[in-house]
């Protein structure tokens, strides 16, 4: 996990990762104030050490003198051995209300520089000539990554052309979408795609996917759009990545703080949608993919507990991308959390948690554990507080009851970690339980639905589940695909079970093991 220091006033923002010679590159933006692009590396995609940052805001009256947005990193195709960073840039010039893209490149990755662009300071023609020549002298200074040097010739910084996008303030909504750049190449074409926005419909449902194609070193035309919906005010950190002969497309909406994606068998036919195209639950954002040496891994950010996403973000473990049998782009848990699995818990430990209601049984056999809750409800945990773990089983829930499982719960107050799992509908959902401050009336019933996922099950009433419960970070996992991903700090530590309102369930091949915490605090992370 990753995120700002606690009490920092900072917030992580849209990631980037790039993997090379065994080490993840992470580049992210940093909220609110959007002044400079972050830089830090980890070996196993989990613990991360900050260096020097990558890149700044331009000087005043640079084309990107008052915010960076979204980047991303990838080869250059012309110089063997550099790296080219597409990034989004705002101006003071209009307030930051049109959105431009701009090039920076780097031998290293560590070491950036800012590209040409046909930009010029036309600010104060009629400044006194004192104030003329104290902006003549601080020009002077050495060429630094803030600066993008002036070059006639540039097509830098880009911009949406008028025949295809919305260009101008006084269209749509009055600002111009022209961000999150992402550079695809197949052969000896390469195409940016960006997030944009098409000149006709609805002012809210014209979010689409823009290109630009490289015509060549550093010269893009641009293309009609690459996908529109006709839905969502934009599509947001667009990526495209190619698997077994089909192109996949991969957004976020505001409009329900998912991640998505589209699919197609050809670039220029129709993307199409699968009946479920969710590949991340609500809360996590601006994914973004890189390729190490055993595939695709997607990456975000996380926000917690509420909609401004502008605080309190973290990024999670990334997710293994997989295709289905169908074909479908599926999330799987993070094969590198494996490393922090330690010490089994003996699972033939296990008690009710309650006085119940009605008839209850419990019998263990080996691994496997028969449970009923004849009437009312009843958790089954097993020995001891723990902080980290990760618990799997596969389940057989027999009649129309209910059943979960239980994470860090209190055994005296039962406060903790409740999460449903409706294995007839394919419905997961996480709810945060626990009691307030005594005398606090009504108030004392503290309730909070955490995040909710779906999934389709060929076999109603059975499913193979794998819950992970790393610092603050929590992940379920149903039949090998990732459901919920989010992360919460209500409760640290506590009891893990399974429980039933009138139900009877069995569980198979249960496995409860601890998991060594991160090993830097989930809040402490970025300052390294």
């Amino acid at each position: 996990m990753f995120t700002e220091s606690e009490g920092s006033r900072k917030a992580i923002g849209d990631v980037d990762v790039v993997y090379h010679e065994g080490l993840y590159h992470l580049f992210h933006l940093v909220l609110p104030n959007h002044d400079f692009i972050a830089h830090a590396v980890s070996t196993d995609g989990i613990n991360w050490r900050r260096v020097n940052n990558a890149l700044f805001i331009g000087d005043p009256g640079s084309w990107d003198d008052l915010m960076l947005w979204t980047m991303a990193v990838s080869p250059d195709p012309f110089v063997p051995g550099r790296w080219r960073m597409f990034y989004t840039g705002l101006s003071r010039r209009e307030q930051g209300n049109i959105q431009r893209i701009g090039l920076a490149v780097s031998d290293d990755l560590y070491h950036w520089q800012k590209t040409s662009a046909n930009w010029s300071d036309d600010r104060g023609p009629y400044d006194p000539p004192e104030v003329i020549r104290a902006r003549k002298l601080a020009r002077e200074q050495p060429t630094s990554c803030r600066h993008a040097p002036f070059d006639p010739e540039s097509h830098f910084p880009l911009e949406p052309d008028g025949e295809y996008y919305e260009s101008k303030l006084d269209e749509g909504r009055h600002w111009v979408s022209f961000r999150d750049p992402y550079y695809y190449r197949e052969g000896d074409r390469g195409w940016l795609i960006m997030a944009a926005r098409t000149k006709e419909g609805p002012i809210v449902r014209r979010g689409c996917v823009g290109v630009m194609e490289e015509v060549g070193p550093g010269q893009f035309e641009a293309r009609p759009p690459l996908h529109h919906p006709g839905l969502y005010d934009d599509i947001e950190v667009p990526n495209l990545i190619k698997i077994r002969n089909e192109y996949y497309l991969i957004g976020s909406l505001r409009e329900d703080a998912k991640i998505r994606y589209w699919h197609t068998s050809q670039i220029g036919k129709p993307w199409r949608s699968y009946y479920d195209n969710v590949l991340l639950a609500q809360g996590n954002y601006a994914a973004r993919v890189c390729r190490d040496d055993k595939g695709w891994l997607l990456w975000n950010f996380f926000t917690l507990g509420g909609i401004d996403r502008t605080s309190r973000n973290l990024m999670p473990p990334p997710k293994r991308l997989v295709l289905s049998e169908e074909g479908m782009l599926r999330a799987k848990s993070f094969e590198g959390l494996d490393q922090w699995v330690g010490e089994r818990i003996d699972t033939r430990c296990v008690h009710p948690l309650q006085r119940g209601i009605g008839q209850q049984t419990c019998s263990i056999d080996g691994n496997n554990l028969d449970l009923c809750c004849e009437a009312g409800f009843q958790a089954y945990v097993f020995d001891g507080a723990i902080e980290s773990a990760k618990f799997s089983a596969k389940i057989d829930l027999y009649g129309l009851g209910k059943c979960g499982i239980i994470c860090r719960v209190d055994p005296e107050t039962q406060d903790g970690y409740y999460l449903s799992l409706d294995l007839l509908k394919g419905v997961a959902q996480l709810r945060a339980w626990h009691t307030g401050e005594p005398g606090s009336g009504e108030h004392m019933m503290q309730f909070r639905a955490l995040q909710g996922g779906n999934w389709h099950s060929t076999t109603p009433g059975q499913a193979e589940i794998s819950l992970i419960a790393f610092g603050h970070y929590l992940e379920l996992s149903v039949d090998g695909r990732v459901i919920l991903s989010l992360a919460d700090s209500t409760f640290l530590s506590g009891q893990f079970g399974v429980y039933l309102e009138s139900a009877s369930m069995r569980l198979y091949d249960v496995d409860l093991r601890k998991m060594r915490g991160p090993e830097q605090s989930a809040n402490h992370l970025v300052t390294g």
